[in-house]
Protein backbone atom coordinates (compact mmCIF):
# COMPACT_ATOMS: atom_id res chain seq x y z
CA UNK A 1 0.00 0.00 0.00
CA UNK A 2 2.70 2.06 0.89
CA UNK A 3 4.10 1.84 -2.54
CA UNK A 4 1.14 3.14 -4.56
CA UNK A 5 1.03 5.87 -2.74
CA UNK A 6 4.45 6.49 -2.94
CA UNK A 7 4.54 6.02 -6.36
CA UNK A 8 1.19 8.43 -7.10
CA UNK A 9 3.55 10.89 -5.42
CA UNK A 10 6.13 10.34 -7.66
CA UNK A 11 3.98 10.94 -10.83
CA UNK A 12 2.23 14.21 -9.43
CA UNK A 13 5.43 15.92 -8.90
CA UNK A 14 6.90 15.14 -12.14
CA UNK A 15 3.25 16.02 -13.83
CA UNK A 16 2.72 19.15 -11.50
CA UNK A 17 6.94 19.70 -11.63
CA UNK A 18 7.16 23.83 -12.70
CA UNK A 19 7.48 27.29 -12.28
CA UNK A 20 3.74 27.64 -12.67
CA UNK A 21 1.25 25.17 -11.48
CA UNK A 22 -0.70 23.98 -14.44
CA UNK A 23 -4.43 21.91 -14.40
CA UNK A 24 -4.02 18.89 -15.55
CA UNK A 25 -7.20 19.25 -17.59
CA UNK A 26 -5.27 22.17 -19.21
CA UNK A 27 -2.07 19.74 -19.56
CA UNK A 28 -4.04 16.80 -21.06
CA UNK A 29 -6.25 19.36 -23.61
CA UNK A 30 -2.39 20.54 -24.53
CA UNK A 31 -1.39 17.17 -25.23
CA UNK A 32 -4.59 15.84 -27.16
CA UNK A 33 -3.66 19.49 -29.16
CA UNK A 34 -0.03 18.62 -29.94
CA UNK A 35 -0.96 15.30 -31.04
CA UNK A 36 -4.18 16.33 -33.68
CA UNK A 37 -1.58 18.75 -34.83
CA UNK A 38 0.95 16.21 -35.34
CA UNK A 39 -0.92 13.71 -37.21
CA UNK A 40 -2.29 16.56 -39.60
CA UNK A 41 1.01 18.56 -40.49
CA UNK A 42 2.25 14.67 -41.06
CA UNK A 43 -1.26 14.17 -43.74
CA UNK A 44 -1.15 17.79 -45.44
CA UNK A 45 1.69 19.65 -44.16
CA UNK A 46 -0.55 22.41 -42.53
CA UNK A 47 -1.61 23.09 -39.04
CA UNK A 48 -5.04 22.93 -37.95
CA UNK A 49 -6.30 26.70 -37.16
CA UNK A 50 -7.50 27.51 -33.63
CA UNK A 51 -11.29 27.08 -34.24
CA UNK A 52 -10.53 23.64 -36.20
CA UNK A 53 -9.02 22.35 -32.89
CA UNK A 54 -11.70 23.60 -31.06
CA UNK A 55 -14.62 21.91 -33.32
CA UNK A 56 -12.57 18.55 -33.27
CA UNK A 57 -12.23 18.63 -29.79
CA UNK A 58 -15.41 20.03 -28.66
CA UNK A 59 -14.23 22.47 -26.41
CA UNK A 60 -13.86 26.75 -27.03
CA UNK A 61 -11.42 28.59 -28.85
CA UNK A 62 -10.43 30.23 -25.53
CA UNK A 63 -9.32 26.53 -24.16
CA UNK A 64 -7.77 26.06 -27.26
CA UNK A 65 -5.48 29.51 -26.19
CA UNK A 66 -5.08 28.62 -22.93
CA UNK A 67 -3.54 25.24 -23.41
CA UNK A 68 -1.19 26.11 -25.91
CA UNK A 69 -0.22 29.24 -23.99
CA UNK A 70 0.45 26.99 -21.07
CA UNK A 71 2.64 24.60 -23.33
CA UNK A 72 5.13 27.46 -23.79
CA UNK A 73 8.65 27.49 -22.24
CA UNK A 74 9.20 30.32 -19.53
CA UNK A 75 11.84 32.70 -20.10
CA UNK A 76 13.72 34.67 -17.19
CA UNK A 77 14.74 37.88 -17.32
CA UNK A 78 18.03 36.89 -15.52
CA UNK A 79 18.45 34.61 -18.78
CA UNK A 80 21.99 34.85 -20.41
CA UNK A 81 21.56 35.68 -24.23
CA UNK A 82 25.21 36.15 -26.37
CA UNK A 83 25.37 38.79 -29.33
CA UNK A 84 28.09 39.74 -30.68
CA UNK A 85 30.19 36.87 -28.20
CA UNK A 86 29.27 39.21 -25.54
CA UNK A 87 26.82 37.36 -22.60
CA UNK A 88 24.25 39.77 -21.41
CA UNK A 89 20.70 38.91 -19.43
CA UNK A 90 17.40 39.88 -21.06
CA UNK A 91 17.02 42.32 -18.06
CA UNK A 92 20.36 44.48 -18.86
CA UNK A 93 19.33 44.51 -22.49
CA UNK A 94 15.97 46.61 -21.42
CA UNK A 95 17.21 48.31 -18.84
CA UNK A 96 17.57 52.55 -19.02
CA UNK A 97 19.97 52.30 -15.57
CA UNK A 98 17.89 55.19 -14.42
CA UNK A 99 16.46 55.63 -11.75
CA UNK A 100 12.39 54.35 -12.44
CA UNK A 101 11.00 54.50 -9.39
CA UNK A 102 11.43 57.88 -8.36
CA UNK A 103 10.03 58.95 -11.64
CA UNK A 104 6.90 56.44 -10.89
CA UNK A 105 6.77 58.05 -7.70
CA UNK A 106 6.92 61.57 -8.83
CA UNK A 107 4.72 60.87 -11.66
CA UNK A 108 1.62 59.55 -8.84
CA UNK A 109 2.26 62.69 -6.16
CA UNK A 110 1.50 65.26 -9.26
CA UNK A 111 -1.35 62.97 -10.27
CA UNK A 112 -2.87 63.09 -6.89
CA UNK A 113 -1.99 66.48 -6.80
CA UNK A 114 -4.33 67.11 -9.81
CA UNK A 115 -6.88 65.02 -8.64
CA UNK A 116 -7.23 67.10 -5.50
CA UNK A 117 -8.00 69.93 -7.68
CA UNK A 118 -11.50 71.17 -8.74
CA UNK A 119 -12.61 70.82 -12.22
CA UNK A 120 -11.90 73.81 -13.64
CA UNK A 121 -8.20 73.76 -11.71
CA UNK A 122 -7.53 70.33 -13.42
CA UNK A 123 -8.69 71.56 -17.03
CA UNK A 124 -6.21 74.65 -16.72
CA UNK A 125 -3.68 72.51 -15.61
CA UNK A 126 -3.74 69.95 -18.26
CA UNK A 127 -4.52 72.08 -20.75
CA UNK A 128 -1.38 73.82 -19.88
CA UNK A 129 0.86 71.34 -19.16
CA UNK A 130 -0.21 68.42 -20.78
CA UNK A 131 -1.88 69.43 -24.21
CA UNK A 132 1.13 72.12 -24.44
CA UNK A 133 -1.94 75.09 -24.97
CA UNK A 134 -0.78 78.88 -24.58
CA UNK A 135 -2.81 81.10 -21.36
CA UNK A 136 -4.78 82.65 -24.28
CA UNK A 137 -6.06 79.22 -25.90
CA UNK A 138 -7.03 78.50 -22.59
CA UNK A 139 -8.61 81.66 -21.91
CA UNK A 140 -10.74 81.23 -25.46
CA UNK A 141 -11.15 77.68 -24.90
CA UNK A 142 -12.74 78.09 -21.59
CA UNK A 143 -14.43 82.19 -21.71
CA UNK A 144 -12.31 83.69 -19.54
CA UNK A 145 -9.53 86.05 -20.00
CA UNK A 146 -5.60 84.96 -20.45
CA UNK A 147 -4.79 87.10 -17.29
CA UNK A 148 -7.57 84.94 -15.23
CA UNK A 149 -5.67 81.93 -16.33
CA UNK A 150 -2.19 83.22 -15.27
CA UNK A 151 -3.77 83.93 -11.86
CA UNK A 152 -5.34 80.77 -11.37
CA UNK A 153 -2.55 78.64 -12.71
CA UNK A 154 0.26 80.60 -10.34
CA UNK A 155 -2.33 80.02 -7.64
CA UNK A 156 -2.48 76.69 -8.48
CA UNK A 157 1.18 75.78 -8.91
CA UNK A 158 1.57 77.43 -5.30
CA UNK A 159 -0.38 75.37 -3.28
CA UNK A 160 0.67 71.98 -5.63
CA UNK A 161 4.39 73.35 -4.01
CA UNK A 162 3.59 74.32 -0.41
CA UNK A 163 1.68 69.86 -0.53
CA UNK A 164 4.84 68.41 -1.97
CA UNK A 165 7.14 70.80 0.13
Amino acid sequence: MQFRILFGEIKRFIRDDGPIKISRSIKELSTKINEIQRQHINKTGEELKISELAEKLNVSKEEIIVALDANQRLESIDEEIYEDGKGETKISKISTNKDETGFVINKICVQELINALNQREKEIIILRYYKGKTQSEVAKMLGITQVQVSRIEKKILQEMRKKIA
